[in-house]
């Protein structure tokens, strides 16, 4: 009797059991997913192209910008690292032009440059150049236009060691409603240089935490929305400049996952040189999001 009494406990018992290592599985590998969405990210902080060795922005004006180490110039480049004349940039009707010094060694990719376009806001190009550890190119913000500078041996990627970051919890990886658009259009979004850019909208998401309702205005960026953000730990414990999500824009229906744990910091987190997007009044969460990444460094 005894036995039958324990074979029917274990009959019982078992769907538990079984529920419980699914479950135990299934939050294993979404650990999993998000540890590597995070050294995703800190490989491209820490590559060529990204944000831990932006050292300069210099803005142009019309005309001759001659810039080299030399603090006659007027862009100085950083000192030891350049020669101390590199040459100019000369900016007219949104074409950016750049001459070489005789006797100084500038590359645009393998190639040797001297002089020539380096910048057409017509034709949406990138050329990028090259002297010992430096890397430059011409950006646009607004009607503004500047070399972005980098150093391939820069302060900030030779101290860099981790991003603190919340603990990875599941309940931040919420379902949210999607409304989009309903027709093509921008809004204003403001950024750290005080800049105001009208950016295409991407729709606005609806959502809930623990039974209070929130929304977020996404702008579009190709096939995803983009979300500038700020909550209650902003300022505190996460960047005061607000943080950064994308979330994939459904091709059918209403539904878009909004993962937090996969929230990060905009690159002025690590560089003084760069020009984030601020969050919208809209996109303000009286909650605290404890998840994603923490406020890095001194910021």
């Amino acid at each position: 009797m005894k036995m039958k009494k324990n074979l029917l406990l274990l009959f019982y018992l078992l769907p538990i059991f079984s529920f419980s290592q699914q479950s135990t599985s299934s939050e294993n590998a979404y650990n999993k997913e998000i540890e590597q969405w995070h050294q995703k990210r800190v490989t491209s902080l820490k590559s060529e192209t990204g944000w831990l060795n932006i050292v300069g922005l210099y803005w142009l004006k019309d005309g001759e910008n001659t810039f080299g180490s030399s603090n006659e110039n007027s862009i100085v480049f950083p000192k030891e690292k350049a020669d101390e004349k590199l040459g100019s940039f000369i900016l007219k009707d949104g074409i950016v032009n750049m001459n070489v010094v005789p006797n100084v060694s500038i590359q645009a990719g393998n190639k040797t440059f001297t002089s020539g376009i380096v910048f057409d806001e017509k034709k949406d190009t990138t050329i990028i150049l090259s002297h010992k550890n430096l890397r430059w190119f011409i950006i646009k913000r607004g009607t503004k236009y500047g070399v972005r500078l980098r150093d391939l041996e820069s302060e900030a990627l030779k101290n860099f060691t981790f991003i603190d970051r919340f603990p990875v919890n599941p309940k931040w990886k919420i379902t949210a409603v999607y409304e989009a658009p309903p027709k093509d259009k921008t809004i204003p979004i403001n950024d750290v240089i005080g800049l105001t850019t009208e950016t295409p909208f991407g729709g606005t998401l609806y959502f809930e935490i623990e039974g209070k309702k929130f929304q977020l205005d996404a702008t579009l960026e190709g096939n995803e929305l983009f979300i500038v953000f700020a909550d209650e730990t902003t300022g505190n414990e996460t960047y005061g400049g607000g943080r950064f999500l994308y979330a994939e824009k459904p091709s059918t229906g209403t539904t878009v996952i909004l993962d937090f744990n996969k929230a990060y910091n905009p690159p002025c987190c690590f560089t003084h040189f760069a020009t984030c997007p601020l969050p919208t009044v809209k996109n303000h969460l009286a909650e605290p999001i404890s998840a994603g990444e923490k406020t890095y460094g001194h910021h």
